[in-house]
């Protein structure tokens, strides 16, 4: 019946259960809501941090062009002043720092840091390769790990501080590009934080919400049930029975950490050394409920009840279990009013009748009927209006009281003001509705005054924003009417500048249409010189061949009188033999004497005809050589000629072919102007396309400043009214201390 409670443990906690078995939805929904409640919390805190980095990787991609701009010491300050800025934004950042793409540390809030390189074997090595793998770079949600950097940064927001830690990693890319990563630390017990929020447990004795590790994906090295967060019971801040600092006594031995809960202990029932049935249901299934008798053994062996979940938080790759645990004592040990009222009751009912019993017996022996009945009807009168009545306002008063204590308290913040610094003492009121009516109260200011900080913590950020803003909006005011003015300049430049196109370009349809007539005029001139040209080249071929045949008579010529040198030659030498035998006749004429006379005259006549032929001939000789030398350089002034004519025949068709090439020509330069004509004109459809664009620009920075002066407007009742929520916020008095 009390399964592995034993009778000793078990009777007790049964006797509970039995009482208050009625409670079992409600318990369920408790643990269903606080389960559901953190769980958000965890996710929607996570969104919330990544939404800072995502957009401090987009201020750090604006600032640098390339990756290696990054190393430059203006883009170093600008991108040092964001980290400061989304450092001041998150509370619970302890440091944020860029890594290049060698890993070392660029640029960080925490000066110490800088210059270290995160290489092969390092702590956060894991987180880096698995948000460069894939060729696509992913953010990563990496942790808990234990870095001593963390450590020596310090506590921020959190009252807990050791050196587990959650890194958020995003990589950063510059046009495409991997340029580096962009890391956020946080410590650790933040997620304890979140979940425990320790003034707001409805169970203050016994209530306990861990995380443990369900499916490692990233971590593979860390075991199914391995804390991944603080517990309760770690700290001796905390109270109520043993903790894990100095150990908790079981009869298997006693567990204990040494540093911190995480990584240190995994969730086992000690008496089984397995995974106790709360954290083994939730990894099997996904979620795990039970809050019936007899509870389930923890890795203290109590009996506990309470909801398991699973999550995985955004860009975690491991899935992580929460337990909602609390005693199952502690949860079942109230003692309802009307129990109480019962008790009384029936002793109230018992007493009487003994007593009317022993009256009774004492009178019936001694008195008539009517006696006893009279004084049993007294006594009941009596009894019933002095010694019940009194039990009953005492106990009325008790309730009253504790309903009175808790009006006075609500009281205080019913009218939108008050002390939400204080809670109900739940120790001061009885062990019924009214300690679960305290606790509850006190859940709900809890919650209302972490809802009130993060509204302050809110507003103030938003009131400073906005400052920023206005700032901005009045810088940005101030650049948008230089823009304006800029724009109207560059729209009065390119009016100027299309006049002068429209100029350029009709000067330019006046140079072809002129180019156009003088093309045809000389193309005409052309088309005449060429016809000249043609027929001065058929001439100078005629007078070629002229001058040729000219040559071949001379030749023939200087060859006749070759021939006539050579006759006359021929003359001479007769002329000589017939002197010489004119002579030898004359000699013989005289030997003969007075009968040769006759023949000596002869022989003389012949000499002096011989003579005069010689004369002649020589004359003739003369002239003929004459002749020839005239002729020959007749025939050397005739081969000049030809060699005239003949340059004249190249120069003619030197000159046809350079009118051909300068009827091209024309018609070359013709289509060049029409090719800049062509282009002026869409110069101007460019230009004019342009003056088009700027002037909506022009209309586009005139609306913008009209939109800037809304946006002021709209600023300042932006302020207006966040003045206005710190004054409502300010009117509750809050833990300053604290921070969720």
């Amino acid at each position: 019946m009390f399964d592995w409670l034993g009778t000793k443990k078990g009777l007790p906690l049964w006797v509970s259960w039995r009482l208050n078995h009625g409670m079992k939805k409600d318990v369920e929904q408790i643990f269903e809501g606080i389960a559901e409640t953190r769980k958000e919390l965890l996710t929607s805190w996570a969104h919330e941090y990544w939404g800072y980095i995502e957009r401090l990787a987009e201020q750090v991609a604006a600032v640098s062009i390339d990756g290696k701009s990054l190393h430059q010491e203006e883009q170093k300050l600008a991108v040092s002043r964001l980290l400061e800025r989304t450092y001041a934004r998150g509370n619970d950042w302890t440091e944020l720092f860029l890594l290049d793409r060698e890993g070392q540390v660029l640029i960080s809030t925490y000066e110490k840091h800088r210059g270290t390189v995160y290489g092969s074997g390092s702590v956060i090595e894991p987180g880096l390769n698995y948000a460069r793998a894939g060729g696509k770079p992913r953010p990563c949600l990496y942790g808990p790990y234990g870095d001593p950097v963390t450590l020596s940064l310090g506590a921020r927001s959190s009252s807990f501080h050791d050196k587990m830690t959650l890194l958020f990693i995003f990589p950063l890319t510059v046009n495409g590009e991997y340029a580096g990563t962009l890391c956020g630390r946080v410590p650790n017990d933040v997620l304890g934080d979140l979940i425990q929020r320790e003034s707001g447990h409805v169970y203050p004795d016994s209530g306990d919400n861990y995380i443990f590790m369900a499916k490692p994906h990233l971590n593979q090295h860390i075991a199914l049930g391995t804390a991944l967060s603080r517990s309760r019971f770690e700290d001796r801040t905390f109270t109520f029975g043993e903790n894990l600092k100095d150990g908790v006594t079981t009869d298997w031995g006693m567990v204990s950490i040494k540093e911190h809960t995480e990584l240190e202990i995994i969730f086992t029932d000690p008496a089984t050394g397995q995974l106790h049935p709360g954290v083994r249901n939730t990894i099997d299934n996904g979620s795990n409920l039970f809050v019936e008798f007899p509870g389930y053994s923890d890795y203290r062996h109590i009996p506990v009840i309470g909801k398991g979940v699973t999550l995985q938080m955004p860009h975690c790759p491991d899935v992580w279990g929460m337990m909602c645990e609390g005693d199952l004592e502690e949860v079942y040990r109230i003692r309802s009013i009307r129990w109480r009222f019962s008790k009384l009751q029936l002793l109230q009912t018992l007493i009487q009748a003994v007593l009317v019993a022993v009256l009774v017996a004492v009178l019936a022996s001694a008195a008539p009927v009517w006696v006893t009945a009279a004084a049993a009807g007294v006594w009941t009168l009596v009894f019933g209006q002095f010694v019940a009545g009194a039990v009953q306002r005492k106990e009325s008063r008790r309730v009253v009281r504790n309903l009175r204590r808790i009006n006075r308290f609500i009281r205080i913040n019913a009218e939108g003001k008050g002390d939400l610094t204080q809670r109900l003492e739940p120790a001061k009121f009885d062990n019924d509705e009214t300690r679960e009516l305290a606790k509850w109260i006190n859940n709900m200011i809890d919650s209302l005054e972490g809802i009130m900080l993060k509204v302050k913590l809110a507003a103030s950020d938003v009131l400073s924003s906005q400052n920023v803003m206005n700032e901005s909006a009045a810088v940005t005011a101030k650049s948008t009417e230089r823009v304006s003015r800029k724009v109207g300049d560059m729209i009065g430049s390119i009016r100027n500048q299309l006049k002068d196109i429209d100029m350029a370009k009709h000067s330019a349809d006046e140079m072809r249409d002129t180019l156009r007539l003088l093309e045809l005029q000389a193309a005409e001139q052309i088309a005449v010189a060429q016809s000249e040209v043609d027929r001065i080249g058929d001439k100078m071929q005629h007078i070629s061949t002229k001058v040729g045949d000219t040559n071949d008579t001379i030749r023939r010529f200087m060859h006749t009188v070759e021939e006539i040198r050579g006759v006359l030659q021929v003359i001479e030498e007769i002329s000589a033999q017939t002197n010489l035998l004119a002579l030898n006749a004359s000699i013989e004429a005289a030997r003969v004497g007075e009968q040769g006379r006759g023949f000596a005259v002869v022989a003389s006549e012949i000499r002096k005809l011989a003579d005069m032929t010689r004369r002649s001939t020589e004359e003739v000789h003369q002239i003929t050589h004459q002749i020839y030398d005239e002729a020959k350089q007749a025939y050397a002034s005739m081969d000049e000629g030809t060699k005239v004519v003949e340059e004249g025949t190249q120069l003619v068709a030197a000159a046809a072919s350079t009118l051909q090439t300068a009827q091209s020509e024309d018609s070359r330069k013709s289509q060049v102007v029409d090719e800049v004509v062509n282009l002026m004109e869409r110069i101007a459809l460019v230009s004019m396309e342009n003056r088009k664009v700027s002037s909506d620009v022009e209309g586009k920075v005139q609306e913008l400043i009209g939109e800037m002066d809304s946006v002021r407007q709209t600023s300042e009742s932006v302020e207006s009214i966040t003045k206005f929520l710190q004054q409502l916020v300010g009117q509750f008095k809050l833990t300053e201390s604290r921070s969720r």
